[in-house]
């Protein structure tokens, strides 16, 4: 599996794939909501810019909201990003946590190979198990 497969699955283990769905749908609908109650914003296309933005919090300047319920809207979908932010972080520590574990799985099993068929193996093969059991110790 690769890595952006196992990344996905991570994804999907922590359900962390249905917050980012909820977060699209709510820019899309918050885009909807920003472009009836916002005079300055008459198309779809820069009431998304508009919440795209302020979902980065760069807040480039160029599209401002002046009602209370485009700023609300604002407050939310920013507070919404951060969380989203915060929550990424975990799944991201989830995702190398499952690349060490499978390596270290992968390395076990081959250990164990090792150790069944012990009688196969050359004195080097012998020598470097040897090795890793006293770095263990």
């Amino acid at each position: 599996m690769n890595k952006a497969g196992l990344l996905w699955k991570v994804i999907k283990r922590l359900s962390f794939d249905k917050v980012l769905y909820g977060f699209i749908g709510w820019l899309l609908i918050a885009s909807v909501i920003i472009m009836a109650a916002e005079p300055g914003i008459t198309n779809f296309g820069d009431a998304l810019w508009y919440t795209f933005v302020a979902s980065t919090s760069i807040g480039f300047g160029d599209i401002v909201t002046v009602t209370f319920a485009g700023r609300l809207i604002t407050v939310i979908t920013t507070i919404y990003e951060i969380v989203i932010v915060a929550m990424f972080s975990g799944v991201v520590v989830s995702y190398y946590l499952e690349i060490v574990h499978r390596r270290e799985q992968e390395e076990l099993m081959r250990f164990m190979d090792k150790m069944e068929h012990l009688t196969e193996l050359s004195p080097e093969e012998l020598k470097q198990i040897e090795d890793k059991v006293r770095a263990l110790k």
